[in-house]
């Protein structure tokens, strides 16, 4: 099943907006107004979640790779990418969309260390923002990956989203 292009113009839609608010805030001099640092603030917000889009779209390639069934929500604006089915897939298949999506997280903080790095505001508010998402990733998702790893079963169900197409 293709990615619904309204997903990819939304995702597109978000990181052409963070790279907007990067440029607009590097392009300020001067000493920082109350504007100015909300800018900052929300271009940290922004390229924060465009890392955490970078390891959504991580797990949907490494599901899409090794031809693993996934559904699409719906609706547009909701936090989750796809459906992973798992009864449908194999733990091979697992384990390609569990690693896509640190995959995903190791690239997004590459290109934050790269174009925002923690010396001013916005990157402050990245890195804490960015950071907590790979930490919760760390928490959340790598104890699952290493027992399938290490040979166990697949979780029966994942986080799904309540309208996903069939």
């Amino acid at each position: 099943m293709p990615v619904p292009a309204r997903f990819v113009l939304r995702d597109l839609s978000i990181a052409s907006l963070a790279a907007g608010l990067l440029i607009l805030t590097r392009s300020l001099t001067g000493e920082p107004s109350v504007a100015a640092r909300a800018l900052q603030v929300l271009t940290g917000l922004g390229v924060a979640v465009g890392a955490a889009l970078l390891h959504e779209w991580g797990h949907l390639l490494g599901s899409l790779l090794t031809g693993s069934r996934v559904r699409f929500p719906k609706r547009t604006l909701t936090p989750l990418l796809f459906d992973f089915d798992v009864a449908a897939n194999t733990r091979r298949q697992f384990l390609a969309m569990s690693f896509g999506g640190y995959a995903g997280s190791a690239l997004g903080m590459v290109l934050l260390a790269w174009v925002l790095p923690p010396t001013q505001l916005a990157g402050y508010v990245a890195w804490l923002v960015a950071g907590g998402g790979l930490l919760a990733t760390l928490v959340l998702e790598l104890p699952t990956t290493l027992r399938v790893l290490r040979g166990g079963a697949p979780p029966a169900a994942l986080l799904t989203v309540a309208d996903a197409d069939e």
